[in-house]
């Protein structure tokens, strides 16, 4: 086994990400405001070997507040996936994380993407969506709630402004962000996803992803 890790996952909802990194032998906490998703994540939790529960931590609170609940350069790893898009101003939020994070550790980013948000009315044959979307910075998620999204030149400087320069960048759900929701899954779900890996780390199709996973590496 490799290095283990002190990770911070911000927004951890039910636990499904810190368990599979707790498994792996690191040391997860995570944070997250929902009291709902927080219990889901505790009975998760408790499922779980003697082993892997020590190597958890779960605390209920808003990622904003971080500095309140952890010393400065307390993690190796901090994860803020899916967090962003319910954020309005998320500038503070990222410069609290970023203080989380070790010398040379890694900020971890998933996020709407502003860039790609004409596709899917686009292919849909919406035209008039697909035009409205080009400037739009926020869409209405499967739960018909609006969500934000970003653009990767905002998001790249806002790293170097606080101190964890963009190290690489990926595409998530290039191809299937934009399909049908009625789609059935695949038989060969791994042939879906080595090919969503392959377009996630090439261009030209990573800039029209639905998502995009940032890593930031703290200086």
């Amino acid at each position: 086994m490799g290095r283990r890790l002190r990770v911070l996952d911000v927004g951890t909802g039910q636990g499904v990400q810190a368990l599979r990194l707790a498994r792996a032998g690191h040391q997860v906490t995570g944070v997250e405001q929902d009291p709902a998703m927080v219990s889901a994540a505790r009975a998760a939790l408790a499922a779980e070997p003697r082993g892997i529960r020590d190597r958890v931590r779960l605390v209920q609170g808003d990622g904003r507040d971080t500095g309140v609940h952890f010393l400065p350069g307390s993690f190796d790893v901090v994860l803020c996936h899916g967090v962003l898009m319910h954020v309005e101003e998320p500038d503070p939020l990222l410069a609290g994380l970023a203080r989380m994070v070790a010398p040379g550790g890694l900020l971890s980013l998933l996020v709407r993407n502003a860039d790609a948000l004409a596709m899917r009315p686009g292919l849909g044959g919406d035209w008039a969506g697909a035009l409205n979307a080009f400037d739009a910075t926020a869409r209405r998620d499967g739960l018909g709630q609006e969500v934000r999204a970003d653009r990767l030149r905002t998001l790249t400087a806002t790293l170097d402004g606080i101190g964890a320069p963009l190290h690489a960048w990926y595409g998530v759900r290039v191809f299937t962000d934009t399909a049908a929701d009625d789609v059935p899954a695949p038989d060969d779900l791994g042939t879906l996803l080595a090919a969503e890996e392959r377009a996630g780390r090439t261009d030209p199709y990573r800039g029209v992803a639905g998502l995009l996973h940032l890593c930031g590496v703290r200086g």
